[in-house]
């Protein structure tokens, strides 16, 4: 790269439990030793994704190239924290050939994208690319959809449907994921309906586990914040991205005896509060390895990542987000009752 060329930002959007971060571990494990700097954020105080993407760190991505924005959404703290944070990086005596930049799954990409725009940054970093991460089965359910009967309520209002729609609009690649969820004929179905509302030339590919060629998403040469008038954001006319829709808590957890009734409970949970997204980390008795818990709406996984670290606290805690009104005391009182060791 020429000393004179801008450094390439890929934005990687998606709503919440896509798979951004399957993705982004994906990238990394194949960036072919591309120097890259990772900025992530998260939708409440606990980061849960720079922990996992910390862990799979490379040569070319160690630990201190991965920055986590917390308690907020980029597109709202652009000038107290994305700026700062990118001119770090940029005053770095070597800095970052590449910059992934996972947005919360509750971020609008546009207000992100046009912060690139501002002299200090425009002359030194382009978008690259704007990444939009689709969950197939979540859109098969109907989840970012508005019926045609909802919407000819007066008071109809979708905020899942608001971000998705807008995630969509700003991309220049889609990626409808977890097509091992689903079969190959509704797969076509949803990849057609996908194309009726894609901007001309944005391209879409199917994924399984956020497994793609890293030559299709980097190099996209998009230069997104040149064409902002062609991603058209139902929140063009505000002055800002009110998240006041949406609740977001961490919840302590106990030591485990056996994960699998762990997650019998939280299904039981998550479809009693209508939980949008629930992850984080639990130990459980016996085990020295941490045990990962992802849940998105009522599909919960689970899987050991790593070991616990010497002197880190053996301390489970869990990420609740979804829309306001959760009743918070319930759904904690559910999870910390989630069979403890001395149960």
């Amino acid at each position: 790269m020429s000393r004179f060329a801008r450094i390439p930002a890929t934005v990687i959007t998606g709503f919440l439990g896509a798979g951004k971060t399957t993705l982004l571990r994906h990238l990394l494990a194949h960036a072919d030793g591309l120097r890259i700097a990772l900025i992530v954020n998260e939708f409440g105080d606990i980061g849960v994704d720079g922990s996992l993407l910390a862990d799979c760190a490379t040569a070319g991505c160690g630990e201190e190239d991965i920055i986590e924005l917390a308690n907020g959404c980029l597109c709202c703290t652009v000038a107290d924290e994305f700026l700062p944070t990118m001119e770090k990086l940029l005053n770095r005596p070597h800095p970052p050939q590449h910059i992934l930049i996972e947005t919360s799954g509750l971020a609008l990409p546009k207000p992100l994208v046009k912060a690139f725009d501002w002299p200090d940054i425009r002359s030194k970093v382009t978008v690259d690319g704007v990444i939009a991460v689709v969950d197939g089965p979540a859109w098969l359910d109907g989840r970012f959809t508005s019926t045609a009967e909802q919407k000819a309520r007066p008071d109809h209002d979708n905020p899942l449907e608001e971000v998705f729609d807008d995630q969509l609009a700003c991309a220049d690649l889609v990626l409808l994921n977890k097509a091992d969820l689903l079969t190959d004929d509704t797969v076509a179905l949803l990849e057609g309906r996908l194309r009726a509302r894609l901007r001309p030339g944005v391209k879409l590919l199917t994924t399984r586990h956020g497994v793609v060629d890293s030559r299709l998403l980097l190099g996209l040469g998009a230069a997104a914040e040149d064409d902002l008038q062609a991603r058209p954001s139902s929140h063009d006319n505000e002055a800002g991205h009110d998240h006041d829709d949406f609740d977001s808590f961490a919840v302590a957890m106990p030591v485990l005896r056996d994960p699998q009734i762990l997650g019998e409970r939280l299904r039981q949970i998550i479809t009693a509060h209508d939980i949008l997204r629930l992850k984080g980390f639990v130990a459980v008795a016996g085990k020295d390895m941490r045990h990962v818990v992802q849940a998105v709406g009522s599909r919960v996984s689970s899987y050991y990542d790593r070991p616990w670290r010497p002197g880190e606290a053996r301390s489970g805690q869990l990420v609740v987000i979804g829309l306001k009104g959760l009743d918070r005391p319930a759904i904690t009182a559910g999870l910390a009752a989630a069979e403890p060791e001395n149960g």
